[in-house]
């Protein structure tokens, strides 16, 4: 009992060592090779926080259709969720921005079937004036590589 009082005093003692997460980034590139101005995603211990995907092929340039540009992005996403060593399953929170809220079903219709049955993620979303280079769609997501 003595020895479990000596250890519990000595810990107690001991000053606190706060160890911070560690943190990385993933550079983005646009499609002529030069550096953008934000990262593609940041790792900050198991949460990693993806930058806005637009809908863009690798050219840069957009299809035709809130569809066609949704599943891009989506595929986009994927991308740079295996590029942090994660999948869709992973995915915690997701903010969608809409240049028109009228997509709102045929945006659903793409997003939906990318997670596991029965787990979607929390979500937000908003009706924007514009998005960059006249994009209908774009998303932004947090995913946890502790979770499931």
């Amino acid at each position: 009992m003595t020895a479990v009082l000596a250890l519990a005093a000595a810990a107690a003692a001991a000053p606190a060592q706060a160890v911070p997460p560690p943190v990385s980034h993933v550079p983005a590139y646009a499609p002529d090779g030069t550096r953008r101005p934000f990262s593609q995603s940041v790792r900050a211990g198991d949460m990693v926080y993806l930058s806005g995907q637009l809908g863009t092929r690798p050219d840069g340039t957009l299809p035709e259709g809130i569809e066609a540009q949704s599943r891009q992005m989506m595929e986009n996403i994927a991308v740079a969720l295996r590029a942090a060593g994660l999948g869709f399953e992973h995915v915690v929170h997701c903010l969608v921005m809409l240049d028109d809220m009228a997509d709102w079903e045929a945006f659903n219709r793409v997003y939906v079937p990318y997670f596991p049955a029965g787990q979607l993620p929390a979500r937000s979303a908003m009706g924007v004036e514009a998005l960059a280079l006249g994009a209908r769609v774009e998303m932004e997501c947090q995913a946890n590589a502790a979770w499931r």
